[in-house]
């Protein structure tokens, strides 16, 4: 396993963290590490979420818990709000509670899932975790979000899709995984962002032609030239801002980056896949979760995935998943993957 998943890349924090103003490298210097103390004890996480795995209750019923850090760093925290209580007042926790519970309900309404480990795991979320914390993580068996360092980034339970892209990060390693390096981690990082926009469409009932297709727009706070984090319509293109730079994603195979950091690109590759999903639902119009979002959760659940799964691999599984669907659903898919340059055929 590779908990914890972190919503914010570490090549963006790297270059917040080294600004010459203390005022905007302080909450990156202070997330990065952070950041590094809770991978140290990923081993603790993981077998933290396979007992929550073995006691989970097989009822489909959604279950949140949300609690405070209180600006601390131990797990979870002082309860604020549980299944049924009334809103708490504290706009973090409410958000989180409610962000969740749409994230639950897509899995459960679109995809028959029984929450993330389709075996009834209950959902818990802490929020207030550190002091100026510029991420959002997945540990395994819990969300964790940080308040923002009030500069740059906003609080991270103020975007839907933000919290369904780490929730999906759950899903993704209770189908068995995608290995989070490479080709296979750029999968998985790209799983969430479908996921996560699916969830934001899902909830403002968006045909894919309405949709921003932005994950994280929102986050940013006024003052930044960004539109959000990552772009599938046009990566790339989510921010260019002095403090920021440039999102440097690519969209097309011609650019794919050859990189040891980020664990190979990840966060950078899963352009490409991003765009081929983005071009496949626009083809076939209409909610974006019926067609193309369920070609991608089949083939994430395909028993041929292989963890170390390359796109070719990816891609032409998804065409088989696809064609169940009917002729047009097929097309589409084959026309997204020879539109970003995995296939040539």
């Amino acid at each position: 396993m590779s908990y914890p998943y972190y919503f914010i890349p570490p090549y963006l924090l790297e270059r917040l963290s080294v600004h010459p103003a203390p005022e905007l490298s302080h909450g990156a210097a202070q997330t990065l590490l952070l950041d590094q103390q809770v991978r140290t004890e990923r081993a603790q996480f993981a077998g933290a979420a396979i007992a929550r795995q073995q006691r989970a209750r097989r009822t489909v019923t959604l279950k949140r818990s949300i609690y405070d850090a209180k600006n601390g760093t131990a797990l979870p925290g002082t309860l604020i709000r549980s299944e049924g209580k009334a809103v708490s007042g504290d706009a973090a926790a409410d958000e989180a509670y409610d962000h969740m519970g749409t994230t639950w309900q897509m899995f459960h309404d679109v995809y028959e899932r029984n929450s993330i480990d389709d075996a009834g795991l209950p959902l818990v979320g802490s929020v207030h975790y550190g002091k100026d914390y510029d991420n959002a993580f997945w540990n395994g068996s819990q969300m964790v979000f940080g308040d923002g360092d009030g500069r740059i980034f906003k609080r991270f339970t103020i975007a839907l899709d933000v919290i369904a892209h780490e929730l999906a990060h759950g899903v993704t390693a209770s189908e068995g995984g995608l290995a989070y390096q490479n080709q296979s981690g750029a999968l998985n990082e790209s799983l969430s962002d479908v996921f996560g926009i699916l969830a934001k469409q899902f909830h403002l009932r968006q045909t894919a032609d309405q949709s921003d297709w932005l994950i994280g727009a929102g986050l940013f706070l006024p003052g930044i030239n960004a539109r959000g984090l990552r772009s599938m319509a046009e990566p790339g293109s989510a921010y260019d801002d002095p403090v920021l730079g440039k999102d440097p994603q690519p969209g097309h195979m011609r650019d794919y980056v050859d990189t040891e950091q980020d664990n190979g690109g990840v966060h950078i590759n899963s352009g490409i896949l991003n765009h081929a999903f983005y071009l496949a639902a626009t083809e076939l119009g209409g909610h974006a979760w019926e067609k193309a979002g369920r070609v991608w959760y089949d083939t994430l659940r395909h028993h041929r995935l292989r963890p170390d799964a390359d796109f070719a691999e990816f891609a032409g599984l998804s065409m088989e998943t696809a064609a169940a669907q009917g002729k047009d659903v097929a097309a589409a898919v084959r026309s997204a993957w020879r539109g970003v340059g995995v296939l040539h055929d």
